[in-house]
């Protein structure tokens, strides 16, 4: 990717017209590399529909503010912590709750199940041993298909409505960087021999992990659209940061179609996605400025979409997109503030021709959300209300609301649904350019989750309200580790006020890289009480030497706002 850094305005001219060509190919072209439209799974909505990560209580104020028509929302915390979205609320209740929250609202609900990562034993390696070893546990796995299987029937209590699924992010990619051939079927995993009798006769391998969820799906809860997860680093090239050739992406392309089918399993749409992180937030807390797309990376992934799609026949859904931008004065590139242009790219183009690139490569919704601490919301997670520092990088508009990245993502997304949604497949007439919104959009107040019906008591865990001064430090309990050895991590929360809470626990090595986490939801807190929280990384013999950071959070219960973050609690060395 070539982009580091801002010309006059924000953006180069060139990027913001789509006007560079690649290869002899420029971002026309190649919309029309793929074949037809692919076909939609049931009740889908025809027309490329906007979403966002969003909160349980949070779909009316979010209708209300930008008319998007999907919300997601993780399913995470491991299958046999103690800690997993089946705790959240009595019986796994939270699926049900965050589900009529949304279809009261009109939106269809998306949840993210990232739960193999975060499952033990594995959440205590590195994290692509820590997975792929987690597949092959007997009991990890038997855990892992009742958890899917019980999100089902929480989904099953909605038959005529639309419910999504977005299958395991990074577990495929993991899984053909492992495979011999591109063949999911050589890497090893416990399916048909897990003992639930729904999966018996069922490969026991990382396919037969694919045929699994279709199978839980078909029976319990056909309502339901099972997402795969592409990473189109899973090839072992990142298309996005090689800059490879037209030739190249296509084959790229095809490797990945070629994994996919190698799953023989029917999954209903793709979600791929462009970075979980603003690039700003690269560039200012990793020192990598090189995540900046320019016209031609664009084109390149439309490119890459458009083959892949057409080699699977199945529509995607781009997916945790980063809500940074170039045109706001709150975006300064500080903690929770970070510049990124993909916004921009997507929604304001007034011909709408790089949205229907994306439409045209089979893409028929676009998810934003940031997928770390301290990136760019279009909320006000950082509690600091109405920010207008000082102008950086042409970045001259005052702020529409309190909104961390400066209301830009609801006012476009305003405008976007006013001019008319664009089609599935990106026909249609060009709309008139809504001129951008001037006023505040209303900013999300809405606190309240979902009322319980039928006869269940439980009900969703309480939005914390507390103030902006959480505080935190941590102690490791070595300055120097071998590899092999294991480090013992104490890190201390000090509340403000009464609250629960998650307090989550990362390292990082000297690359910027999350090594290890561990995190506990759920912590009730009284106001001014000090709690400590321990972690214990045992450091892979692969684990690269240098110095290592912990980093200490604390959210909202389930991973909701951020209501403190420690960038460096504490530090040792590997060697």
């Amino acid at each position: 990717m070539r982009f580091p850094r801002f010309l006059a305005g924000g953006l180069a001219a060139a990027a913001l017209l789509g006007a560079v060509v690649v290869g002899g190919m420029g971002i026309d072209a190649a919309r029309t590399a793929g074949a037809a439209t692919p076909p939609l799974p049931a009740r889908w909505p025809t027309t490329v529909q906007l979403g966002v990560s969003d909160s349980p209580g949070g779909a009316a104020a979010l209708k209300a503010a930008t008319g998007a028509g999907f919300r997601y929302q993780y399913l995470a915390g491991g299958v046999n912590t103690g800690s997993g979205w089946a705790t959240w609320n009595t019986g796994g209740e939270f699926v049900r709750y965050y589900i009529e929250d949304s279809v009261a609202n009109g939106i269809v609900p998306v949840f993210t199940y990232y739960q193999i990562r975060q499952s033990a034993p594995g959440n205590n390696q590195g994290e692509v041993d820590g997975v792929l070893g987690n597949l092959q546990n007997a009991g990890t796995m038997a855990s892992y298909y009742s958890d899917l299987r019980l999100f089902f029937q929480k989904a099953a209590a909605f038959p005529s409505q639309l419910v999504v699924l977005h299958v395991e992010p990074d577990l495929w990619g993991f899984g053909q960087q492992r495979a011999s051939g591109d063949n999911a079927a050589t890497v090893p995993a416990v399916v048909g021999s897990s003992g639930l009798p729904e999966l018996a006769g069922l490969p026991n391998n990382l396919a037969g992990v694919a045929q699994a969820v279709v199978r839980l799906r078909d029976r319990y809860a056909p309502n339901v659209a099972i997402g795969y997860g592409l990473s189109t680093w899973g090839t072992g090239v990142d298309p996005a940061a090689s800059n490879p050739s037209n030739e190249t992406i296509d084959a790229l392309a095809r490797r990945s179609a070629a994994f996919y089918a190698s799953l023989g399993a029917g999954f209903d749409v793709t979600f791929a996605e462009f970075a979980d992180r603003d690039a700003g937030f690269y560039q200012h807390v990793y020192g990598d400025g090189s995540r900046w797309w320019d016209a031609a990376d664009f084109a390149r992934n439309v490119r890459y979409l458009s083959v892949f799609s057409s080699q699977t026949a199945r529509p995607i859904v781009m997916w945790q997109i980063p809500l940074g931008n170039t045109k706001m004065r709150a975006q300064n590139n500080t903690w929770g503030h970070y510049q990124d242009n993909r916004v921009e790219w997507l929604l304001d183009d007034p011909g709408r021709a790089n949205l229907r690139a994306y439409a045209d490569a089979g893409v028929d919704a676009f998810l934003f959300g940031g997928g770390a601490s301290g990136t760019t919301c279009a909320c006000d997670a950082m509690g600091d209300g109405v920010t207008n520092p000082a102008a950086i990088n042409g970045n001259t508009a005052v702020s529409l609301n309190a909104d961390d990245d400066g209301g830009y993502f609801k006012a476009r997304a305003k405008a976007y649904y006013s001019a008319g949604a664009m089609p599935v497949g990106g026909g249609g007439s060009v709309p008139t350019p809504t001129p951008t919104v001037s006023t505040p959009t209303p900013t999300r107040t809405a606190t309240a989750t979902p009322t319980p019906t039928g006869t269940a008591t439980s009900t969703p865990p309480p939005t914390v309200t507390v103030p902006a001064a959480w505080s935190s430090s941590a102690t490791a309990g070595t300055t120097s580790v071998r590899r092999g050895g294991t480090v013992a991590i104490s890190a201390a929360v000090r509340a403000p006020a009464a609250g629960t809470v998650l307090v989550d626990i990362e390292v990082y090595d000297s690359s910027g890289r999350k090594v290890y986490q561990r995190y506990y939801d759920g912590q009730s807190f009284t106001a001014g009480q000090s709690r400590t929280f321990q972690a214990s990384w045992r450091v892979p013999l692969s684990a690269r030497t240098g110095n290592y950071t912990v980093k200490v959070g604390v959210f909202t219960a389930g991973w909701g706002s951020v209501l403190h973050w420690n960038n460096a609690a504490a530090t040792f060395s590997v060697r």
